[in-house]
């Protein structure tokens, strides 16, 4: 069975060490944390070796820190960022930083210029990652205004950038449905985000982060098939809950309907 893992956005609002207490409180030993979150930990200046004593304290292991943006447009201001946030996952023991493209509907640029700037950033930042030990995990954004929306194009330019040993697919349930892909990479991932969504009206390619709520049995995006396919095509690793949703967001009793939607997640 694959180890369920806790994202921050679950719970946006909370401190950090709330965060991690409702992890405990669940039973689940993996999170992420984020760098955009207003007021908490990571963005209010906490530093890395507080979040490290914490997750410690409480046998936790970050999984990850959410996340490096946009990684495939390559200035000297990304290559600032990607120092600092790999510096800071290498300090508190996080073993991967999410990496999400650039997506906006005004970036024009054709396909060979967006392979060719994707390529030039995995180039700059595998050294950075291997120094570190830290792995990069490229996740690809399904929406239709996306530099890169998917899985299969950042496969091919890990490859040619001979970034095998230190990048690794996010799998995200949400944007896999969004791209409309079919292809599921499961030796190449590293990480699977779920999320659900249940509004019977909007369609796909207007689907956006807002309507991301926790999978349970309306679920459009089949949630549980995805999973099913990764897990019998040899994904072994993390399936860590991430909604946008306003509604989980701010739900009263975020733990009763966490518990909810794990269990019907460990049941696929």
């Amino acid at each position: 069975m694959n180890p369920i893992a806790l994202n921050h956005r679950v719970a946006p609002a909370a401190s950090l060490t709330a965060f991690f207490d409702l992890a405990v409180a669940l039973g689940i030993t993996d999170v992420e944390i984020r760098n955009e979150l207003p007021g908490v930990a990571i963005a209010d200046g906490t530093p890395p070796e507080t979040v490290r004593r914490e997750a410690d304290a409480r046998g936790l292991t970050i999984l990850t820190i959410n996340a490096l943006y946009p990684f495939n447009i390559w200035t000297a201001e990304r290559a600032a960022q990607a120092e600092a946030l790999i510096g800071y996952a290498a300090a508190c023991d996080a073993k991967g930083i999410v990496m999400c493209p650039f997506n906006d509907a005004a970036y024009q640029a054709d396909a060979a210029e967006r392979s060719a700037r994707l390529r030039t950033a995995l180039t700059e930042l595998a050294p950075l990652l291997r120094r570190a030990g830290i792995v990069g995990l490229v996740e690809p954004l399904g929406f239709p205004e996306c530099s890169l929306r998917l899985k299969r194009d950042a496969v091919v330019a890990i490859d040619a950038v001979g970034g095998g040993d230190v990048f690794k697919l996010v799998h995200d349930t949400f944007h896999h449905y969004v791209a409309g892909e079919t292809e599921f990479f499961p030796e190449r991932t590293g990480l699977v985000h779920i999320s659900g969504v249940i509004e019977p009206a909007v369609a796909r390619d207007d689907m956006k982060d807002a309507h991301r709520v926790l999978v349970d049995a309306d679920d459009r995006l089949d949630n549980l098939g995805q999973i099913r396919t990764l897990a019998a095509a040899g994904y072994t690793g993390p399936l860590s809950f991430e909604p946008f949703a306003d509604g989980v967001s701010n739900a009263a009793d975020i733990r009763g309907v966490l518990q909810h939607s794990i269990a019907l997640v460990r049941g696929a």
